[in-house]
């Protein structure tokens, strides 16, 4: 039998919450499936921190190494200083086992879920990936002066040729794949890049690090969008985008615009990925304290990011089973929104996911 090991974090919020939905289906996936796994907890989280001021040492990220994948469910308390949690935990898995793409699917399945005029499912399926580890999250800087008149705030963006090609090489195989699904009589394959050169000069390391990599994808067709061209784009024709890759910030604001395309950010997942080695999974929204507690919160971006998890690790039919019964269930209005106001609880939303999936085998 086929065996995983995978790491837990359910977090703050809304985050047990959606995890627990995405376990659920996670079971019932591995059962028709026929492979097994093994759960590893790790309670590190917001209110972990309060109760212990405990962030992740580096023995756990060592631990980490070990697994076979990571779930989280969200990260952020609003009693705990912003950001220093959510650093110490997705940064330290993003950073400490370089997981160096950021994958984020944009894909419509149900029209009525678009904000977007005569847009459809046809009109809005693409992939972003973002690159993980560099850019304007390099975590280089910081104050001189602080709470005084003569506070400086420095920032580093830093890019290195390593990043930005092998961002872009993992791009273009992307599109290679997704146009061999698509087959010959379908669109042809193409990378878009997304930067600012124009303003941001050192961007050009970026043009230059894509160009050299499309030299060996000749049957990919190529573009190139400023980020403020890119999100009018994403809004007026997000059907010329196939596969957009893009540096550490600017993917991180694309792909809010994007959950919304498809349907709120209730229903986008993602994958920290480094190929071949352990990589993390988790739904884009945070951790919604507003809402937590409540069993309202929509799971579907943690059931989705379920299934990006187990495409990862090889495990394709069960990904399927997965992201099939979550579009016809979004398709057929069963599940008629992918938020708070859907009149469906999070843990019934689960139980749908479920019972669509074993209807289905």
């Amino acid at each position: 039998m086929r065996n995983y090991k995978i790491g837990s974090i359910p977090g703050d919020g809304i985050g047990p919450e959606v995890a627990r939905e995405g376990l659920k289906v996670l079971e019932a996936v591995a059962e028709l499936e026929g492979f097994g796994y093994e759960l590893v907890d790790y309670p590190y989280s917001g209110e972990h921190y309060l109760k212990t001021k405990e962030l992740v040492p580096d023995r756990i990220i060592d631990e980490w190494r070990g697994l076979d994948a990571v779930l989280l469910g969200a990260i952020g308390h609003p009693d705990v200083e912003p950001g220093l949690v959510e650093r110490s935990v997705i940064l330290g898995l993003r950073f400490g086992l370089d997981m160096y793409i950021n994958l984020r699917p944009i894909k419509l399945y149900s029209e009525g879920l678009c904000p977007l005029k005569d847009k459809g499912p046809e009109d809005i399926d693409f992939v972003v990936v973002r690159e993980n580890t560099e850019g304007m999250y390099s975590q280089i800087g910081g104050h001189l002066k602080k709470n005084t008149p003569d506070e400086v705030a420095i920032v580093n963006g830093v890019y290195t040729w390593k990043g930005c090609e092998r961002a872009c090489r993992y791009a273009f195989e992307l599109a290679r794949e997704r146009g061999a699904v698509r087959g010959p009589d379908a669109r042809k394959p193409q990378v878009t890049l997304v930067d600012k050169d124009n303003a941001i000069r050192p961007h050009d390391l970026w043009d230059r690090a894509f160009a050299q990599v499309a030299n060996d994808f000749p049957e990919i067709d190529t573009d190139h969008a400023y980020v403020d061209a890119c999100c009018m784009w994403m809004v007026k024709n997000p059907e010329w985008f196939d596969v957009i890759v893009t540096t550490n910030l600017f993917g991180d604001i694309i792909t809010d615009l994007g959950a919304m395309l498809q349907g709120g950010m209730g229903i986008a997942a993602s994958g920290n990925i480094h190929p071949g080695k352990t990589s993390m999974f988790e739904p884009i929204h945070g951790s919604a304290p507003k809402h937590a507690g409540k069993n309202v919160a929509c799971p579907l971006g943690m059931i989705s990011a379920v299934s990006m998890m187990l495409d990862f690790l090889g495990e394709r039919g069960g990904s399927e089973r997965i992201e099939n019964a979550v579009a016809e269930l979004l398709r057929s209005g069963a599940i008629p929104s992918a938020d708070t106001r859907s009149g469906i609880s999070t843990s019934a939303m689960g139980d749908m996911v479920v019972a669509e999936i074993r209807d289905r085998s």
